[in-house]
């Protein structure tokens, strides 16, 4: 659980958990328009993976990228509704 919390208290990850669920599938790690570096981008798509929010795996030269939303949802009932709620309204009317 606290490795969980702590991936999500980082508003970038807030973000990226927010599209994936918003997508329903998998995205490319080059589909998110995050405003940091690539390679801290890197860094925060690694803390979701190791937190266990995130699979990836590649597509040719892609990294793709899951939201474990079935394995979040058993293990922690309601959470990731709750976090997507929290990111929804952080983002405003215009996201």
């Amino acid at each position: 659980m606290q490795q969980v919390l702590e991936a999500l208290a980082d508003p970038a990850r807030r973000a990226v958990v927010r599209r994936l669920a918003h997508a329903g599938c998998a995205l490319s790690c080059g589909s998110f328009d995050l405003p940091v570096s690539r390679s801290t981008s890197t860094h925060h798509f690694n803390v979701l993976r190791q937190a266990g929010l995130v699979r990836q795996y590649y597509v040719g030269t892609m990294k793709m990228n899951a939201l474990r939303s079935e394995e979040l949802e058993g293990r922690f009932p309601g959470l990731l509704a709750a976090v997507v709620a929290a990111a929804d309204a952080e983002a405003g009317p215009e996201a």
